[in-house]
């Protein structure tokens, strides 16, 4: 009997002792609920979604056009979903003020973006490498022995030189009565100004490593462009669907195998004793810093090969598409075409040809360039990532999410603009565009205008680049006249991607007006 009470009472304590505990837990947890309240958090509006793709369904082959479209009816900071991944959208002035000026250091990282899934040198970028010793190792160079002013100035007679054979090459056409595509002439101009700046050595008239590198690097481009945003973001990620991710991954490995040719022909020289320490170009710096046990940040040499990558990419895929867009609207506008060019005579007139130096004095010329990157930004959409919860216009911004700011919605917002989609240059004739302002333009902080982007992660090449398109764009108006092939205007579509690039190519029939080399 007594044996019997004992088993029972131990099954009691054994029974109440948990429930008690689990009691004064809930008692406790309601307590500090009610007398320390969570704060609610409170995200950015968002379009409904889909399970498992979120809105992927909602954006277009056109990425920039369709986040605008979402951004109006959403608002100027929105939260969508891609699949598994959370990006807010910025789309407005004010909001990009907010977040490259206010909170900038919280969205000093980038990342990858597009098919980086097949890029073998993925996370040895610049452009998207974590904000830290790296970055500003690369900036500082970039700031110091590439697209400095005494630099840019010591590489003018490169750009002169190159600028000259462009025009030849379009007399070339002329006189042998063919049409040219504009947009591979301008992408040679920039392939072999950008092989002179950064690996002078291996240039020559002859060579044909220059040619071969614009080939790859278009190739690449080509490839990379013809990934659809399902395949980057959604549920066709990692399933190399049409075999696209294979053959970039290929042009890759080629790409990798010039640049480790050029590196060693280098090192060879150097081992030889053929090394002038006064005739030192970019990648002879770069190799510098490789060898340094000693220094402060350590390349290795898919950093090397990577960085070269980068650079020439942003030379083919921005600043010709740029002038591309400029030459587009140009022709298509005979008006405006013929106003620049009195504005190039009144001050060049037909004796030689127009010199980056005539810039400041050609006001015209610099609103149309203004005008063409506010509606054909190089790069539409700036890639950028949270590194700490924040709030945002009120809203909350977690740590890791990705940000798009969408350069092309800001510069098309109809509240910072006026007639935002028209082609009009005379808005930047104001006389409110004085050089201060051009100054703010150019270092991102006139958050309306963002065509190099802003904050510490804008373009380092942004004056390499403004300095390119203004000699290029006058000349091209200086000495020639233009008839589209096939039509009386050109096709001025939006190709699909990330980039804004034309999608169909610019062939057009160079007429010579005034030839400068006779």
């Amino acid at each position: 009997m007594a044996s019997s009470f004992n088993v029972m009472f131990f099954n009691c304590i054994s029974f109440f002792i948990p429930i008690s505990i689990i009691s004064l837990l809930i008692v406790r947890s309601l307590i500090k609920a009610f007398t320390n309240p969570q704060p609610t958090i409170r995200f950015p509006p968002s379009p409904p979604s889909l399970p498992i793709i979120g809105h992927l369904h909602l954006i277009s082959t056109q990425l920039p056009k369709s986040l605008q479209t979402l951004s109006r009816r959403y608002g100027p900071l929105m939260q969508i979903s891609i699949a598994s991944t959370t990006h807010v959208v910025v789309s407005n002035a004010s909001v990009a003020k907010e977040i490259l000026k206010t909170h900038d250091i919280n969205f000093s990282n980038k990342y990858e973006s597009g098919p980086c899934q097949y890029n073998i040198y993925k996370g040895c970028g610049f452009i998207t490498a974590p904000y830290g010793p790296y970055w500003r190792f690369i900036k500082k160079l970039c700031a110091t022995k590439l697209f400095a002013g005494a630099q840019l100035d010591r590489f003018n007679h490169l750009r002169e030189q190159e600028l000259e054979k462009l025009m030849k090459s379009l007399m070339k056409c002329y006189d042998e009565g063919k049409p040219c595509n504009l947009g591979v002439e301008v992408a040679d101009l920039m392939n072999n100004l950008t092989f002179r700046m950064t690996m002078s050595k291996r240039f020559s008239e002859n060579g044909d490593e220059a040619k071969r590198m614009r080939m790859l690097i278009l190739e690449i481009m080509e490839l990379a462009g013809k990934f659809g945003a399902n395949e980057v973001f959604g549920f066709l990620k990692n399933i190399d669907l049409f075999g696209n991710g294979k053959k970039l991954r290929e042009a890759i490995c080629r790409y990798d195998a010039l640049l480790e040719e050029i590196m060693k022909n280098y090192e060879d020289n150097l081992k030889n004793g053929k090394e002038n320490s006064e005739d030192r170009d970019l990648m002879d710096i770069l190799l510098e810093t490789y060898r340094d046990t000693n220094a402060e940040v350590k390349l290795t040499r898919n950093n090397v090969k990577y960085f070269f990558m980068e650079i020439f990419m942003a030379s083919v895929d921005t600043t010709s598409a740029a002038i591309q867009w400029t030459m587009a609207e140009l022709i298509n506008r005979p008006v405006v075409f013929k106003k620049l060019r009195k504005e190039i005579e009144s001050l060049v007139g037909l004796s030689r040809l127009v010199k980056e130096s005539d810039v400041q004095k050609l006001p015209y010329l610099q609103a149309i360039v203004k005008e063409s990157l506010r509606l054909h930004p190089p790069g539409p959409i700036m890639f950028r990532e949270c590194i700490a919860d924040c709030k945002i216009k009120g809203f909350d911004v977690k740590a890791k999410t990705k940000t798009l700011i969408s350069l092309y919605a800001i510069m098309r917002d109809p509240d910072s603009w006026h007639d935002p989609d028209e082609y009009i240059p005379e808005r930047f004739l104001s006389e409110n565009n004085i050089d201060e302002h051009d100054e703010m333009e150019m270092k991102g902080q006139d958050f309306r205008y963002l065509p190099y982007g802003g904050g510490r992660r804008g373009c380092a090449g942004a004056a390499y680049a403004h300095s390119v398109m203004h000699a290029t764009i006058g000349a091209l108006v200086q000495c020639l006249d233009w008839k589209v092939k096939g039509g009386e205007k050109i096709d001025i579509t939006v190709g699909s991607g990330f980039s804004g690039a034309m999608a169909d190519p610019l062939i057009v029939y160079p007429i010579a007006r005034f030839n400068p080399f006779k």
